[in-house]
């Protein structure tokens, strides 16, 4: 069906009008208030121990979910789709399972399952703390970010099928030197693309980390918590100055995200 000229204008304006209030405008009005008393200022709030100590620890999160996810992703999209045995369906619908539940009851359920009262409790008498420490969150992060990394790579390797692997079992190649020479290659973007997502969610992630952390400045406070924790205490500009800052890493990863893309559809 080709639509008139007047319409397509009309389309256009609605989905831009769309994202101008609801996208382009609240990012805006952050910026404006982050800059508004000049960029020293803006440092200045970014630069508080805080908010270094925040930001390390965002990063710290980050270096660790992403190898677990890395790895746990790929032999899982390995094995649904390469592997036929019991329980497969089961197995598909237990990666989705973060999607469909809240963070907030992801975080109770570790405090459940973690802390002092849960199954696993007794691992502080041995001085191992999970809860309201960097474990548990990481912990918190990994679970909500676990499907990522598996859902980009499972649709690559349908494409691609089993022939080459098939071939290179033929020639003599065991399963470590097939993985390694043919389907890491194969899947090195989907697999990168599934990287970047991980690290987006896992700086932005809120509910399921405030579950499981102290949100204490210094000690367990991420990025995200310090803005909630400077908006609450109404440091309006330091929340703002925050959130700039998380903006700006999270453009950055779009930006990464994007040419990734690209590139991936230009191999292809």
């Amino acid at each position: 069906m080709k639509l008139s000229a007047f319409t397509r204008i009309s389309l256009r304006s609605v989905a831009l009008g769309y994202l101008l209030v609801l996208l382009v405008l609240p990012l805006g009005i952050i910026l404006y208030r982050s800059f508004e008393h000049g960029i020293g200022q803006f440092i200045d709030w970014i630069s508080t121990p805080a908010a270094i100590s925040a930001f390390n620890l965002s990063i710290t999160i980050v270096a660790i979910v992403v190898p677990v996810n890395v790895v746990f992703g790929v032999v899982t999209a390995i094995a649904l789709v390469r592997g036929r045995f019991p329980g497969r369906n089961l197995m598909q619908s237990v990666v989705d399972l973060p999607i469909a539940v809240s963070p907030v009851v992801v975080g109770v359920s570790l405090i459940l399952l973690w802390g002092a009262g849960g199954w696993f409790g007794g691992l502080e008498n041995h001085g191992l703390k999970i809860i309201f420490n960097l474990p548990g969150m990481v912990i918190a992060t990994i679970f909500v970010t676990l499907p990522l990394v598996v859902r980009e790579v499972e649709p690559v390797l349908h494409e691609i099928g089993d022939d080459q692997e098939q071939a290179a079992a033929t020639l003599g190649a065991n399963r470590w030197q097939t993985f390694w020479r043919i389907t890491l290659p194969a899947i090195r973007w989907g697999l990168t693309y599934g990287v970047v997502l991980t690290v987006a969610r896992s700086l932005g992630e809120f509910g399921a980390v405030i579950m499981v952390s102290t949100a204490m400045p210094g000690q367990s406070q991420t990025l995200t918590l310090l803005v909630h924790d400077r908006y609450t205490d109404h440091n309006t500009y330091g929340a703002y100055a925050a959130a700039t800052l998380l903006m700006g890493i999270a453009l950055v990863v779009l930006l990464l995200m994007t040419l990734l893309e690209r590139k991936r559809d230009t191999v292809k």
